[in-house]
């Protein structure tokens, strides 16, 4: 059955155990666990796991930790670009990701979450034919180890200098593009519904690779979209982030109907862990706001999944 889960990424400077004592007593039920190699590069990345250095004191250790608070490790998160420009940057994501894939065998983690990416230097049609240079590999390296490589659909628009999609994974289309290179699916609705797809709709035709999902919502301002236009504002003040007409909420307090997504993945068979991802600007800034954010989240979304 569906469980209710949260990534970690939302606290980097907890330790994992006290993150996991807190998830327990607020009654998630599986971490989605960051495995940065270090935070710094941007928000909401975290160092939680030490995947580089994984030996078997470390497997004991965690397998353990979870254990004692009666926690499923759903997957790991390491969202970087795969196809980043600078081909030293690349390979040190590249060989990061595959510390991930060895860990998360040797815990028995059946996922590790990344993102395509782009190089934004060059246009979409060479990018996708990288990725299919690139991707088989990762893919190959990960299923002999019995892991999946899960992708975000999250669009990373902060990741082009002009704000256009940083993540070639952010729409259907380029999801079945996906698929064909081995890549599954961790569905996030709250970007979906910004660049105007209905979420609910996107489950049925995909449940097959949606192996994971993640749980944030998203508000709209259609006031200031009508100043800014859909691709937000050209003068972001130094900050790629800001589009100046949506912003990212904790579960139920955005536009995301969560009654119609729950419902709509039971539906099709989904087993797999929804994992609350915390980005809220207004329950973010220290670890009580944060905190609160969380609970909002499972008050939410715990009534409306089963057992």
């Amino acid at each position: 059955m569906m469980q209710l889960g949260m990534l970690t990424a939302c606290l980097p400077q907890w330790s994992l155990d006290r993150i996991a004592r807190w998830a327990k007593q607020a009654g998630y039920e599986a971490l989605e666990v960051a495995v940065w190699p270090g935070t710094g590069g941007r928000d909401f990345e975290a160092a939680h796991l030490p995947v580089a250095d994984f030996g078997p004191r470390q497997v004991e250790e965690t397998l353990a930790l979870f254990d004692e608070h009666g926690l499923a490790l759903s997957a790991f998160a390491y969202y970087e670009n795969n196809l980043h420009p600078d081909p030293v940057r690349r390979e040190e994501i590249r060989t990061h990701l595959r510390h991930a894939i060895d860990a998360a065998q040797a815990l028995g983690v059946p996922y590790v979450g990344t993102f395509v990416g782009r190089d934004w230097t060059k246009p979409v049609a060479d990018n996708l034919a990288e990725a299919e240079r690139i991707f088989p590999e990762l893919v190959d390296y990960a299923g002999e180890r019995d892991v999946k490589i899960i992708v975000e659909n999250c669009v990373m628009e902060g990741w082009h200098p002009d704000g256009y999609p940083g993540n070639l994974a952010y729409s259907p289309e380029l999801w079945e593009w996906m698929f064909g290179l081995g890549l599954y699916l961790n569905w996030d609705p709250s970007h979906l519904t910004w660049i105007g797809i209905d979420p609910v709709e996107t489950i049925a035709p995909y449940i097959d690779r949606i192996v994971h999902a993640q749980a944030k919502d998203v508000e709209l301002d259609p006031v200031a979209r009508n100043r800014y236009g859909f691709f937000g504002k050209a003068d972001k003040g130094g900050d790629p982030w800001d589009m100046g007409w949506w912003r990212f909420r904790v579960p139920g307090l955005g536009q995301v109907d969560w009654r119609r997504v729950v419902d709509r993945l039971y539906e099709h068979g989904f087993t797999g862990t929804l994992s609350v991802e915390h980005e809220d600007p207004v329950w973010s800034g220290d670890d009580e706001r944060i905190t609160h954010g969380l609970d909002f989240a499972h008050r939410t979304l715990r009534p409306l999944i089963a057992g």
